[in-house]
């Protein structure tokens, strides 16, 4: 629901009341203050997670329309406004600056951070601490919706199938009558939907490639080439470089280093296998990806101090070597809205709604050294929690399940045996952005039920812990 307000802002170039600015979360509230004088500075402890927000007594914000006095919000932040920009009063003050007179509402704090929400009548600007857009602020749509909607001026008239239809008569525009795409499918939603939609686009002109990099769900290489081609029609070949990948991963524990040397490898097959298309099929000069707008946040700093979180195998560019032009129909999209894609194109239900999974793969859920072995050992546990959660209807309801194999072994007994084996954790969240997590509330008897099918069934794990850590501070994955 909050992305529906976030695409319609989108429009407010065309509206009367364009000049509208909304800046959410951090740092532009503390950028916003500390433009007018404000006083910005560390607070006394950060905050990061669900906090309560209290409106300021008396406030007829529009922007607060129609919320109640107290309401739940997503922080992440360890800065604060300690005080309002130089003369300012604390409910409304009215200043001189060098060629206007600013008036400065605060609307809205927390016990941690007194203003996380003020507000410029007159210039009609907002500055929010929180994060409005997320899956954890109940109520942020309500606030998206004030501002795009009733501040700005913005119709309610975006649909998803507008979406897909601007894409595929752009694209075919783009690629021209003869062109060619090649793009790089996982058989998670987002590069199935990416190739269905090019598929409907230019037919078999495109060619999709599915790399099994040794790391891939039990039996996953074989399930996505039938569900691509039967199903979805989608012209897709596999390349199995498993080998190879293992090889290169051998020794290697740290995990930027793992992603990069995943995806440098991933490029190289990828470039070997565009060469045989070339061959085959003549000029190629388009590349699909499915890369997702989370990716671009967590993958790249923007204007300043923001931190690169992790490497994401399909941000950042590719090598000048290549020389292809980049398709990206998801890349301003969550997942939320890329699953409301797919049903609108068609794709099945079991297909739009599987979890996602990570373009390093398993890679990156093995704690330490990658090794055939211990990827076996993550694919049959994985298996037995993806099964359970499907038996049990809980699948739905999780964003994003998985396991995670530590590089810690720990003492059991088994029979009449002592064992000493492999520790595992179980990590099951609730999310529609996946821009922040909360652990799902897994029932007793579904973990008790999944701990003991891995350890009696999965040799080589002989303990299962529930992770319950929420992003932030936390990522979704370990690594």
């Amino acid at each position: 629901m909050a992305d529906k307000y976030l695409k319609q802002s989108s429009q407010l170039g065309n509206m009367e009341r364009r000049n509208s600015v909304l800046s959410s979360a951090r740092p532009n509230l503390l950028e916003l203050a500390h433009t007018f004088g404000g006083d910005v500075a560390p607070g006394l402890k950060r905050e990061y997670g669900k906090a309560m927000v209290s409106r300021v007594e008396g406030c007829t914000s529009k922007l607060l329309e129609g919320l109640p006095a107290e309401f739940q919000m997503w922080m992440s932040h360890g800065d604060k406004l300690h005080a309002t920009p130089m003369g300012f009063k604390h409910i409304v003050l009215i200043a001189l600056t060098s060629d206007q007179m600013c008036a400065l509402v605060i609307v809205a704090g927390t016990s941690n951070a007194d203003f996380v929400a003020i507000e410029n009548p007159e210039t009609r600007m907002w500055g929010l601490q929180f994060h409005p857009e997320v899956t954890h602020s109940p109520l942020g749509p309500l606030i998206l919706k004030n501002f795009v909607v009733n501040i700005a001026g913005a119709k309610q008239d975006w649909v998803m199938e507008d979406y897909a239809n601007e894409f595929i008569e752009s694209v075919r525009k783009q690629v021209g009558e003869k062109g060619h795409v090649i793009g790089a499918v996982s058989g998670g939603v987002d590069s199935t939907v990416a190739a269905v939609l090019m598929t409907k686009a230019i037919g078999d002109r495109f060619h999709a490639v599915l790399v099994d990099n040794g790391c891939l769900r039990k039996d996953e290489a074989t399930n996505v080439l039938k569900r691509m081609r039967e199903e979805c029609g989608v012209n897709l070949i596999c390349v199995d470089a498993s080998d190879r990948f293992l090889s290169l991963l051998k020794g290697v524990t740290e995990p930027e280093k793992k992603r990069k040397i995943i995806g440098g490898l991933f490029i190289d097959v990828f470039q070997e296998e565009s060469q045989r298309i070339v061959r085959e099929s003549g000029p190629c000069d388009f590349l699909l990806q499915g890369t997702l707008y989370p990716d671009v946040i967590e993958s790249i700093s923007y204007k300043g101090p923001s931190a690169t979180i992790k490497t994401h195998h399909n941000v950042g560019g590719l090598p000048a070597s290549m020389k292809l032009k980049l398709i990206e129909p998801l890349r301003e999209l969550f997942k939320d809205e890329v699953r409301e894609l797919g049903m609108a194109l068609g794709i099945h239900e079991e297909s739009v709604w599987r979890h996602p999974f990570p373009g390093p793969g398993l890679a990156i859920r093995i704690l330490g050294e990658v090794t055939a072995e211990r990827v076996k050992i993550l694919q049959e546990a994985d298996a037995i929690v993806i099964e359970e959660l499907l038996k049990t209807g809980h699948y739905r309801k999780i964003g994003q399940a998985f396991v995670v194999l530590l590089p810690v072994k720990s003492v059991g007994v088994m029979g009449d045996g002592r064992t000493y084996e492999n520790v595992a954790a179980l990590r099951c969240v609730e999310t529609t952005d996946y821009m922040t997590a909360d652990f799902y509330h897994l029932p007793y008897d579904v973990m008790s039920n999944i701990s003991s099918r891995v350890i009696n069934e999965v040799r080589g794990i002989n303990r299962l812990c529930y992770d319950i850590s929420s992003k932030p501070p936390a990522t979704i994955e370990w690594e």
